[in-house]
């Protein structure tokens, strides 16, 4: 059989250098699908699916914050936690602009701009996560492990 070919990202550049042992899966992407779609395109739980959202406080100062897919992100609750007023999701534009992902496809791997990276804690309690690899329709299953090794990001509770 036939090895499915993926995309070479800078998120894939990153987890090769960094030596991540990572499982690719790409699945047909549908606009405005969400993680809903990808858990049910790859047959996994959800809440297994990790989402990189990138947000911007007063100061649009952007950060990316790693949440379980079937969670939202209590901005309130991580703007106290982080010593931010207020937080709030960047435009599509603007995310695009930081991360050099497309919305739909955003990795916290290989980013254009290092920003500071937050994390569901419990997201770490897992056994295997789903994360986007770079692009639309590619994720990547990696041990969560792996993102406190290379993303040294900021546990924090901001899940509701």
């Amino acid at each position: 059989m036939a090895k499915e070919k993926f995309p070479v990202t800078p998120a894939i550049r990153v987890l090769r250098q960094e030596k991540v042992d990572f499982t690719p899966h790409l699945y047909i992407y549908e606009e405005r699908g969400g993680t809903a779609v990808s858990a049910r395109e790859l047959g996994v739980d959800e809440h297994c699916v990790i989402k990189t959202l990138v947000m911007e406080d007063e100061n649009k100062q952007p950060l990316i914050i790693l949440m379980h897919g079937d969670m939202e992100v209590s901005t309130k609750q991580l703007a106290r936690t982080i010593g931010a007023k207020t937080l709030s999701p960047c435009t599509p534009e603007a995310a695009n602009r930081h991360s050099g992902y497309q919305v739909g496809g955003t990795s916290p791997f290989g980013t254009r701009r290092k920003m500071p990276v937050y994390m569901e804690e419990t997201i770490l309690g897992l056994p295997a996560i789903y994360i986007n690899g770079g692009g639309r329709g590619f994720l990547v299953e990696i041990d969560p492990k792996e993102l406190m090794r290379v993303l040294e990001p900021v546990p924090v509770k901001a899940g509701q």
